[in-house]
């Protein structure tokens, strides 16, 4: 029995109809008039503007992501040796036509090792206290004969580096990006190193370091040694001589290789004969080094002047200047 009782407040039985969907909306996939597209559509069946703007976006980065993943997976294959710790990052680039300066040109693949998929990167430490001169000549040779990505860092070891030193292996590629496209990289570090040192690939050969040295890899890169030994050994003793006399030597020692130089001179346009050669690199960039320049013997003017017309040593002196 109940407590209590109340009267109903409202008569008889409601009928309620409870809703099956809550909310209804038109179907925009399947327009009269007009055939189903697998698109963002609008109500009227075009397609959004934006959207087709973020999938243009999204595909042009699908495709950059694309090209990184194959440049990582071609560095998988061989370790390359730059240096990590950076801290400040300039990155420049100069690439240009082949030049008549050598007859004879150096298969890459040749001196160094067969190319894997990952841009053959040389990486070059050197002190800015003392630019390695005979290295830049080369860069610019280098340059003339293959598509070079040069790069050029500062290590955290030095404090400060001038200007034309960040900007000494040219202006910013602006494909720089796209490291597939070159052929060979060449990536300078400003770092306090008590000569300079040359790293390519650790698995195939070891640290190369002296100037000289990493001049003689560089310039196999460009043409053969000389196939007469004898030729080959008067080069060498020309590079030995300007790193070791003209560069480092004392006055007595830098007078006798500038009358050898007058000497040889008199009777050759070069100093290896009638073909440009490294060792006319190495003796410009030391006599310009030392600043016998202005006082050397007249034939020894002329072969400046001569190296001079060929226009790869313009970034060697403005960085004496």
């Amino acid at each position: 029995m109940p407590m209590y009782q109340v009267k109903p407040i409202c008569g008889g039985d409601i009928k309620i109809d409870l809703p099956t969907c809550m909310y209804k909306v038109p179907n925009i996939h399947a327009q009269q008039g007009k055939s189903c597209t697998p698109e963002h559509a609008l109500q009227n069946g075009e397609v959004d503007p934006a959207v087709k703007a973020l999938e243009a976006r999204q595909d042009e980065i699908m495709r950059k992501l694309y090209e990184l993943k194959a440049a990582v997976e071609g560095l998988a294959k061989t370790v390359m040796t730059p240096d990590a710790d950076l801290d400040l990052t300039v990155s420049s680039s100069l690439s240009s036509q082949c030049s008549t300066t050598f007859k004879n040109t150096t298969d890459l693949d040749t001196v160094l090792g067969k190319d894997l998929g990952a841009l053959r990167d040389i990486v070059i430490n050197a002190n800015p206290v003392q630019p390695p001169l005979t290295l830049l000549v080369l860069h610019s040779l280098l340059c003339q004969h293959y598509r070079v990505l040069s790069t050029v860092h500062v290590h955290s070891s030095v404090a400060s580096v001038p200007p034309q030193l960040l900007s000494c292996l040219g202006p910013r590629h602006t494909d720089s990006y796209a490291r597939h496209m070159f052929q060979l990289g060449f990536t300078l570090i400003w770092k306090d190193v008590p000569k300079p040192q040359m790293k390519f690939s650790i698995k195939n050969m070891c640290p190369i370091e002296g100037e000289a040295n990493i001049a003689r890899f560089l310039f196999k890169l460009l043409a053969p040694y000389p196939s007469d030994p004898a030729v080959a050994t008067l080069v060498d003793s020309w590079v030995d001589m300007a790193f070791f006399q003209l560069a480092e030597g004392s006055v007595k020692e830098r007078s006798a290789v500038l009358r050898a130089l007058n000497s040889t001179l008199g009777s050759n346009p070069w100093l290896s004969g009638p073909e440009f050669s490294l060792a006319d690199v190495a003796c410009y960039c030391c006599v310009l080094q030392s600043g016998s320049a202005s006082s050397s013997p007249a034939n020894v003017q002329r072969w400046i002047k001569s190296c001079e017309n060929l226009g790869h040593f313009s970034h060697a002196k403005l960085l004496l200047k």
